[in-house]
């Protein structure tokens, strides 16, 4: 029983509740940034490459082609996670720099 308890009390910690949301949240962000970079962005690279598709590239058994793919779809999916941290901090920024300033004058900023 005691097992039990403790194992309630982590469970009910803030933090546990916060990182499940994050999962949440990032495995449909996933499902949009990967859309992107499967339906948009790779298919125009590979029209830009003369190839009908990237995957599809291969000498003999070796499918190098899907493994050129994963790669820049790593680093697209990188990057594009880069620009959503840096405008989360950037909004976030913004957010605190207003509530000191209306901490200090007793207005409320208008949208």
């Amino acid at each position: 029983m005691r097992i039990l308890k403790e194992f309630q009390e982590f469970v009910n910690r803030g933090n546990v509740v916060d990182l499940a949301v994050a999962v949440i949240i990032g495995t449909a962000f996933q499902n949009i940034v990967n859309s992107l970079v499967n339906d948009l962005i790779m298919p125009l690279i590979a029209l830009l490459g003369g190839w009908a598709k990237l995957d599809d590239l291969r000498v003999g058994p070796f499918n190098y082609g899907k493994l050129i793919a994963n790669v820049l779809h790593f680093f697209i999916v990188a990057f594009v996670l880069f620009l959503v941290v840096k405008a989360m901090n950037k909004a976030k920024t913004i957010i605190v720099k207003d509530e000191g300033d209306e901490k200090a004058d007793g207005n409320v900023p208008l949208l």
